[in-house]
């Protein structure tokens, strides 16, 4: 139908995931290829447009704009717009012609019948990884059979969307950094030792803390939870990497290795938070943003210490910081509240909690689902 067709362009093209038909039996070749299309665009769009436009457009070249712009593209001066751009469009096609050449050799002989099948599996699958849509031309995600023991597939996988989800400006910073121990550390003798080294600016450090935190802290819940629930059937290997899966996959990736609705209910409470604070500003992945996050939590420990200031790493976060992120806090929770009330009006049967769920998974384009999209009216998935 004409209103599944446009869930499905609009879930694609805003790298969602949330899906009404199945996208690997329902949609022929050609179907698929669209929807991949839609993805590359969609990432694509995202990954520049927040990254370089949202700055160039703030309001005049201003000397002030002008470091905040050179800091987050990691460019020296504002004509260097087309480098960055070109930057951004070669570090996502190495990364997904990368994650694509490792899936398709991690794939097990006999589950995908031709070489072009395997070929085009894995391009669809990095793709859809690295642009943290959570499309899969499989029926159940990685959980499907065949595939959910397939560990090397799923931290691949994981590796793509973190990849994905941190964002260009601190990708860069992170290889700038890199480079730099790489060539400190060959060069030792040189005269560079004598010079301070290139550190990670505040936004990288911030972003990469509360990402690393968060995924630690999740991974921990994920696996007392469901040790003995959805992960019952996995060895301790398979244990650990799906619940590192578990983890990571809800702030804004979208594909599951295990059954979602057999989930324990304080799992499933960790991913509504994981969902709503989703990836990084400049990235492929929506949510409120792990920035936002971090600063409501520092100024929320600093009120506590009696403090006026918000300070991190010796440097002080602006008020007007403060003010966007309970700003995009508060806009975020109206947002998907409307969405729960209006689905609860359309679809009373389909339970709170499952509407819920779903429209946290929309509103920060997870693409998680406890299965009731599909049986949605036409007036809860518009």
């Amino acid at each position: 139908s004409f209103i599944d067709a446009l869930f499905t362009s609009t879930s694609a093209v805003c790298v969602t995931g949330l899906v009404v038909v199945d996208t690997g039996t329902y949609f022929t070749i050609f179907g698929q290829s669209i929807i991949l299309f839609l993805i590359q665009v969609g990432g694509l769009g995202i990954l520049t447009f927040a990254s370089y436009f949202s700055y160039f457009f703030k309001g005049g070249s201003t000397y002030e704009n002008q470091l905040t712009l050179s800091e987050m593209t990691n460019s020296q001066k504002i004509g260097d717009v087309f480098k960055t751009l070109k930057n951004i469009i070669v570090i996502t096609v190495t990364v997904e012609l990368t994650a694509a050449l490792f899936i398709f050799f991690s794939l097990d002989k006999g589950l995908v019948n031709t070489f072009a099948d395997k070929v085009f599996f894995s391009a669809f699958h990095a793709i859809s990884a690295y642009c943290n849509a959570g499309f899969s031309i499989l029926s159940n995600s990685i959980f499907e059979t065949g595939f959910r023991f397939n560990y090397t597939l799923q931290l691949i996988i994981i590796a793509t969307f973190v990849l994905g989800g941190l964002g260009f400006p601190i990708v860069v910073n992170i290889i700038s950094y890199t480079k730099h121990k790489v060539l400190h550390f060959l060069n030792f003798k040189s005269k560079s030792k004598n010079h301070k080294p290139w550190m990670l600016n505040i936004n990288s450090r911030i972003t990469l803390v509360t990402t690393i935190s968060l995924t630690v802290v999740a991974f921990v819940f994920f696996l007392i939870f469901e040790y003995s629930n959805t992960l019952a059937e996995h060895s301790l290997y398979g244990k650990l990497v799906n619940a590192l899966f578990g983890a990571a996959t809800p702030r804004t990736a979208g594909f599951n290795s295990v059954d979602m609705t057999a989930l324990a209910f304080p799992t499933v409470m960790i991913t509504f938070l994981l969902m709503w604070i989703g990836a990084s500003p400049a990235s492929t992945g929506g949510g409120i943003k792990t920035s936002t996050f971090a600063i409501a939590t520092l100024n929320i420990l600093s009120l506590a210490k009696g403090k006026p200031r918000i300070e991190i790493f010796r440097r002080e976060i602006a008020d007007i910081s403060v003010r966007r992120a309970f700003a995009t806090i508060a806009l975020s929770l109206i947002v998907i509240g409307f969405g729960v009330i209006l689905i609860t009006i359309f679809d009373p049967e389909k339970g709170l909690l499952n509407i819920a769920f779903e429209s946290f998974s929309a509103y920060s384009t997870v693409g998680l689902s406890l299965g009731i999209t599909a049986s949605l009216s036409t007036a809860s998935k518009l």
